[in-house]
């Protein structure tokens, strides 16, 4: 670089004084947002041939299924078993079956949705997973219709373009005594 296409100290200085009053400028004329609000985000996933979703950050990890999952005799229908997951043992429940359908059709979409409760973490067997879906507050609604065996865990929805979103709460299936005990 020759000295000549140098900028003096000051004429950097003027030109960052522009650069800030043309910002602000403009900064004025850009448009308000009303309201701010805090997006839900949700795992999108289906039970009982319904599309359900549970709260992102009651996931730890959405994990494939273990090829090697250790049956444990004496437990209830709905435990699969349990995998050595880095070392550490992680009880897998086909979530399906513990809802009294059908057991989950174990394929290259099945997934382990891994949660955590009182230090203990366990995972969930779905029969895969679609994705992650975003609410607004005001897509809640608390008097959804939803029967049967999901009813006990789904207490809200979410309401898009006439779409019904349940929401799966796995904190509420984690502290249901029936779930904790998998012995018969």
């Amino acid at each position: 670089m020759s000295e000549q296409s140098l900028i003096s100290p000051r004429d950097l200085i003027l030109l960052l004084k522009d650069m800030e009053r043309r910002s602000s400028v403009r900064r004025e004329n850009l448009p308000q947002q009303d309201e701010s609000y805090t997006l839900w985000d949700g795992i999108v996933f289906n039970l009982m041939s319904i599309p359900v979703v549970a709260q992102l950050s009651d996931i730890r990890e959405i994990i494939n299924l273990p090829s090697s999952i250790t049956h444990v005799p004496g437990t209830r229908s709905w435990m699969v078993g349990i995998a050595n997951i880095r070392g550490n043992l992680l009880p897998i429940t086909d979530l399906q079956v513990y809802l009294g359908g059908k057991p989950i059709a174990i394929g290259k979409r099945s997934r382990v949705l891994v949660i955590e409760h009182d230090e203990a973490r366990m995972g969930l067997l779905v029969g895969g997973v679609q994705g992650i879906i975003h609410f607004k507050p005001d897509q809640r609604v608390s008097d959804h219709a939803i029967s049967g065996a999901l009813a006990k865990y789904s207490k809200e929805a979410y309401m898009v373009a006439k779409e019904r979103w349940p929401v799966f709460d796995v904190r509420l299936l984690a502290e249901d005594p029936e779930f904790q005990m998998a012995s018969v």
